[in-house]
C-alpha cells in the first residue's frame, strides 16, 4: 500500500554531514512509523533510527546516538536521516522502512514495507 524511495546518498569524508531522504507514496503516510536501517558488506542487516506516527517518539541506534537525527515531513510524505559527524564505520547502503505498529519496534522483520536503499560512503 506505499512505495519507498531512498535519496540522498553518497561520497563524503569523516566528520562531514549528509541528509538522506525518504518519499513515501499514497495518502496514508501518517498512519505509518518509519524506520532507518543499513546494511555493510559482509554485515546483517542493523537498526539505525526510528519515529512515531506523530513523531513524539524517536529510537536510535547506539552507535549513531547523537550523531544521526530523524524526523518526518508528513504534508510531503517524507522521512529524513540528518547524519552528522560520519565515520569510515557509517558506510552502508540505508534502507528506510514502514510500519503500520504503534509498539516502538525495532526489528526489520516487523517492518512492512522497504525502499531500495542508497548508498552512503565515508571515507578518511
Amino acid at each position: 500500500q506505499v512505495q519507498l524511495v531512498e535519496s540522498g546518498g553518497g561520497m563524503v569524508q569523516a566528520g562531514d554531514s549528509l541528509r538522506l531522504s525518504c518519499a513515501a507514496s499514497g495518502r496514508t503516510f501518517s498512519n505509518y512509523a518509519m524506520g532507518w536501517f543499513r546494511q555493510a558488506p559482509g554485515n546483517e542487516r542493523e537498526f539505525v533510527a526510528r519515529i512515531s506516527q506523530s513523531s513524539s517518539s524517536t529510537r536510535y541506534a547506539g552507535s549513531v546516538q547523537g550523531r544521526f537525527t530523524i524526523s518526518r515531513d508528513n504534508a510531503k510524505n517524507t522521512v529524513y536521516l540528518q547524519m552528522n559527524s560520519l565515520k569510515p564505520e557509517d558506510t552502508a547502503v540505508y534502507y528506510c522502512a514502514a510500519t503500520t505498529s504503534y509498539t516502538p519496534v525495532v526489528v526489520g522483520k516487523m517492518f512492512d514495507y522497504w525502499g531500495q536503499g542508497t548508498q552512503v560512503t565515508v571515507s578518511s
